[in-house]
């Protein structure tokens, strides 16, 4: 498997301006996360997948980055373990997931 280390270097950088921790630490932190990122979307697609899910669906947050917000109220169609690599020791966290039929745009 061939990595994007031009992306793993320039998350390395990003996590230590933030002052996550020396340069090693940080560059450790990207490639966990790097490594991490197949094994998530296999477990996404495989939760999605078991919960009958068709329609396009994210995070609370990912829907946040992309301009909407999930309706109040509603809840999520599934959940699966991810791993959090961001941290530096790879800790397994349950991430929840949306449809796009429970979000609206935000409001300027």
């Amino acid at each position: 498997m061939r990595y994007d280390l031009r992306a793993i270097m320039l998350r390395a950088w990003r996590l230590y301006r933030e002052g996550k921790g020396s340069f090693a630490e940080c560059l450790h932190r990207a490639w966990i996360s790097e490594k991490a990122a197949p094994v998530n979307a296999e477990r996404i697609q495989e939760a999605k997948q078991a919960a009958g899910i068709t329609e396009e669906t994210n995070t609370w947050y990912g829907w946040k980055q992309l301009g909407f917000e999930v309706i109040h109220g509603s809840k999520a169609l599934f959940g699966c373990d991810l791993i959090h690599g961001s941290k530096g020791d790879g800790a397994i966290y349950k991430a929840r997931f949306f449809g796009a039929s429970q979000v609206q745009a935000i409001p300027a």
